[in-house]
């Protein structure tokens, strides 16, 4: 189980540094194989000593070595997140075939996210295939059934809530993106997982929301990021799913 968890987050250090190029690659449309890594202010090529995860940023001081202009924080910080999270689900799951699952699920969750902060977007080239994933993954499991009327009512709902916002407001909002995140999510975890993730994300999205508003000055209008928000209670009904739903068939059986 030590052997696993350690691999976990070997493996999700470096995928961590994979996911970086996908964040900052596929928003410009760019081939995440070639070229090879380079810095993207000189473009001369990163060096393998120059390419450890978390290690080279800090033994580099966040600076190219040949230009010397700033290697943004998101490179460790992405690199740490991942091989932290990866060793975490290998602790909770352990050597089951849910961990497949959960490691790939997690991995374009935090590539969704980081692209969504940065650029406001989450990418076709992402979220259409995750839902196929997740679907493939969801047979294997034996709870395709589930699977499939998630990803159907995922894009369902928020598509509709769209609608009538625009119908009301005259205008989007929110994005196509997010309908096909929420998909995806309901393709990996299932229908039973749809009303934890929009009651939390929309919390959380509120609170934070708020906040951002409050500081930046910015007025209603401003556009406000929501994948972020429906990745983190994706990924809090990824652990603790049926907890959740244990706890809630509980209390509304005490209720009735």
């Amino acid at each position: 189980m030590i052997a696993l968890i350690l691999l976990s987050g070997l493996l999700g250090f470096l995928f961590g540094s994979f996911a970086n190029v996908c964040v900052y690659r596929i928003p410009r449309r760019e081939s995440i194989v070639l070229p090879a890594s380079h810095c993207p202010a000189c473009n001369h090529a990163i060096t393998p000593l120059d390419n450890i995860p978390i290690f080279s940023w800090l033994m580099l001081r966040g600076r190219c070595r040949y230009c010397h202009s700033r290697i943004s924080w998101r490179y460790p910080l992405l690199e740490a997140l991942m091989g932290l999270s990866w060793a975490g689900l290998a602790w909770h799951f352990g050597p089951e075939p849910q961990l497949a699952m959960a490691l790939v699920l997690l991995f374009l969750l935090w590539v969704l996210s980081f692209i969504d902060l940065e650029t406001g977007l989450l990418p076709d080239v992402l979220t259409l295939p995750g839902i196929a994933l997740g679907l493939l993954f969801s047979w294997w499991l034996e709870h395709g059934p589930d699977a499939l009327i998630g990803a159907i009512a995922g894009y369902a709902i928020l598509w509709s809530v769209n609608r009538l916002f625009l119908l009301f407001t005259g205008r989007e909002g929110m994005g196509y993106g997010d309908f096909k995140l929420l998909a995806m999510l309901g393709a990996f975890l299932g229908w039973q997982a749809l009303p934890f993730i929009i009651l939390l994300s929309s919390v959380i999205g509120v609170v934070i929301g708020s906040l951002f508003l409050w500081a930046s000055r910015r007025g209603l209008r401003a556009e406000i990021p929501f994948g972020p928000y429906l990745a983190a209670a994706g990924m809090i009904w990824l652990l603790w799913g049926d907890a959740i739903l244990g706890w809630y068939m509980t209390t509304a059986g005490m209720q009735g």
